[in-house]
Formats: C-alpha cells, sequence, structure tokens
C-alpha cells in the first residue's frame, strides 16, 4: 500500500458532508430493520456497534454489557449479521448496492478507496469502528470479501498510524495562531454562578480502557488519556496546548435519558477548568449530524447539566463552523418558506428531501441550519423532516 496517503485528522470537515454520506446510514439502517424481522438482537448488535443514524459507534465491551455477553461473543453474533445482511441485500437487490457500487466502484483502485473511507471516517467521527464500516461499505458495493477485507485493513493501518505517532502527528494539532480553534474562548454558552469543581475521573468505566480506543499521553493531566476518535483527539491536544486552560477531564459525566423505546447514556467529551477559574463542558459532534433530532436531545441534557453546575457550554463539529454559525447561514428565502409552509401540512421523507435539493441546490449543511433556525425535528434512519412540535397540525 502506498504510504502516499495523507488525510489529516485535523483538518476542517465542512467540505467531506453531504447528503450522499449520511444516505449510507439510512440504506443500512433498512437493511437491518429487515434483518430485525429474524434476529432483532443482531440487528441491534449492528446498529450499537456502527452507530447507524448519526450515534457515536459503541465498543464491543459496553454492547456486552448491555446484554451480558462476552467480548468476543459480540464480534462473532456482530460478524454473523453483517455476513447475513450483504448476501441478503444482493439476493433481493435492495437499492443499496446501486448506490453503493456507485460510491464504492469495484473498478476503483485501492489508493481512492481509501482516500475516501479515511475521509468519511474521519467526517462522522467513527474511526472507532472504521475498518467494519469500511468492510461493510465494500461489500455492499459488490467488492469481493478478500478484497473489501483488504482496502478496510489499510484504512485501519493509517488510523493506528494516527494514534501511535502522537509525536510527530498529534503533536501539530496546537491551537493555531489565526484562532480557528479558540473554542473556550469564542463560542461557549456561559451561565451565571461559580462554577462547581471539575470530577476527577471518567464516568465512562465499562469500556474506558478497551483496546479498540486510542490513547496517548497529555502533559496537563499527568497521564495517558484514552480517545474513540481523531476528532476527540484534536480537541484533547488542543485543550493540552492551550494556556488558557489549568486542567481538564475526559468523559466526566454520564447523562441517562430515554429514546424512543431504549434506555440511552451519552458521555460529553470533556470538562475543561480554565486558568481564571470558569469551567466548560463541552461535547462533539460531527458537523453533517449536528442537527439531528437525537443529537439535539443530547445537546441539550448537556447543555443543562453543564449550567446546573455552572459551567460554560460548547458543542465542537470539527469544523469553523457551529451550531450558532450555522442556525446564522444564508439560505435562500423562497427556499426557507416553501419548507416552512409544506411542513405545516406534513413530514418530508427522503425522497422528498431529496428533490427538493436536486431542484434548488439545498445541501446538507443548508439544511441543517434551517432546522436549527427554525426548531424542525430532523430524524434519522429512516429520514424525517417535520415541523417544530409548537406547528404540527393537530392529529
Amino acid at each position: 500500500m502506498s504510504a502516499e496517503i495523507v488525510v489529516q485528522p485535523g483538518h476542517d470537515i465542512a467540505a467531506d458532508v453531504s447528503f450522499e454520506l449520511e444516505e449510507l446510514d439510512e440504506l443500512v439502517g433498512e437493511l437491518l430493520t429487515d434483518h430485525a424481522e429474524r434476529a432483532a438482537r443482531d440487528a441491534r448488535i449492528v446498529a450499537l456497534r456502527l452507530g447507524i443514524g448519526g450515534q457515536r459507534p459503541e465498543t464491543l465491551t459496553r454492547i456486552g454489557a448491555r446484554y451480558d455477553l462476552a467480548r468476543d461473543r459480540v464480534r462473532q453474533l456482530y460478524a454473523k449479521a453483517v455476513g447475513r445482511i450483504v448476501r441478503d441485500a444482493a439476493r433481493s437487490g435492495h437499492r443499496s448496492a446501486r448506490v453503493f457500487a456507485r460510491r464504492y466502484p469495484v473498478e476503483a483502485g485501492d489508493l481512492r478507496l481509501v482516500r475516501m473511507l479515511l475521509a468519511e471516517t474521519y467526517a462522522t467521527d467513527t474511526d472507532l469502528v472504521a475498518m467494519e464500516w469500511s468492510y461493510l461499505k465494500l461489500r455492499l458495493a459488490g467488492h469481493e470479501p478478500g478484497d473489501a477485507k483488504r482496502v478496510a485493513g489499510y484504512v485501519m493501518q493509517r488510523i493506528l498510524g494516527w494514534q501511535k505517532k502522537t509525536a510527530s502527528i498529534l503533536a501539530k494539532l496546537h491551537v493555531p495562531e489565526d484562532g480557528t480553534d479558540e473554542l473556550l474562548l469564542d463560542h461557549v454558552e456561559w451561565p451565571t454562578g461559580s462554577a462547581a469543581p471539575l470530577p476527577t475521573e471518567s464516568a465512562r468505566v465499562a469500556d474506558g480502557d478497551d483496546d479498540g480506543r486510542g490513547r496517548f499521553y497529555l502533559a496537563k493531566v499527568g497521564r495517558d488519556v484514552a480517545y474513540d476518535s481523531a476528532m476527540v483527539a484534536r480537541l484533547l491536544r488542543t485543550l493540552d496546548a492551550d494556556p488558557a486552560v489549568a486542567a481538564f477531564q475526559e468523559e466526566p459525566t454520564a447523562l441517562t435519558y430515554r429514546f424512543g423505546d431504549a434506555e440511552q447514556v451519552h458521555y460529553p467529551a470533556v470538562a475543561a477548568q480554565l486558568t481564571d477559574g470558569r469551567a466548560v463542558l463541552i461535547d462533539v459532534v460531527p458537523l453533517g449530524r449536528i442537527a439531528f433530532h437525537h443529537n439535539r436531545v443530547q445537546t441539550e441534557l448537556g447543555r443543562t447539566y453543564a449550567h446546573e453546575h455552572g459551567w460554560g457550554w460548547l458543542v465542537w463539529t470539527g469544523s469553523a463552523l457551529g451550531p450558532t454559525q450555522l442556525a446564522d447561514r444564508t439560505v435562500d428565502t423562497s427556499i426557507e418558506d416553501r419548507l416552512a409552509t409544506e411542513l405545516e401540512h406534513g413530514p418530508y421523507d427522503r425522497p422528498a428531501l431529496a428533490a427538493v435539493s436536486a431542484e434548488t441546490g439545498l445541501d446538507l449543511l443548508d439544511l441543517a441550519g434551517l432546522v436549527l433556525r427554525n426548531d424542525w425535528r430532523w430524524d434519522r434512519v429512516p429520514m424525517r423532516l417535520s415541523a417544530s412540535p409548537s406547528r404540527r397540525p393537530s392529529p
């Protein structure tokens, strides 16, 4: 494999965000729904592992804790389910085959595929399952098992390289002089009142030392710190290099809540103590997924928790664009008015959104901005856009 592949784990992800990338989740979600008719638990294991629906992927350890299964047993069930899903998709002629084949053509060289898969991994914050996601994408595209495994292995090798070469790669992820990453000073939502002290250990204990997570030494906390992705690593390294930060604690709290018919646990990325005595809770949500309803629920939980503790609140998206900038994004008023009017009469599904996008040029970031500005509800898997609860038609 050529050593010339370079996908920086620190670039702005805005250019990699698209409806097409998010459609992949939805297609796999459809296949999992079909699989769940025969094996509901196994389908759920795949969904949890891959983070289907825009959520963070889960480690095998955490999934095993949910179902009282050993880590290796979870791995076996996942692999068996994926094999059946790929076979069923090919046999049924599911539309996923066309979409994935167009995006990852069999005739494409390894170099092109690895570059694309690496960029997608960073943009979706899914390094933890980069090999699994890459393999599944390629298999659904029609690649032979050996070829898919080889390319997925190259993707994982690159990510392991990011993790191992912290001195030469992560050390470059400093706070830039142009202020691009001045997260704590520019975009924090500050409450009134004094700040509660930071916790002294991570709330994430079930898989805190899982071998699928990356680790590197950070001087400001004087120990190795675990992380799930290059995006989180970038945030942690930035905090470690920022002179305005006195100390920090990764994953300081577990926020429990109910979403749909399931109990959920969410771990905000980090709480940082500033040298001026203030503290801030920061979460990482990839830019392309900031407006999804489930992520907005988690964001509101994090904001509430932070402000109750006298901490500031910040969502970091891997981009210079954050929630405020997206909500202020300029979008053709005729498109916004059209969507607002039509949503008053009922929701949009994926084909309807695709039609509007094709007709008007509305891209995913435009839609995300409109969702945040108008408080619309954007659900995933299946994709569904609905009016604000206060403006929905009566049943």
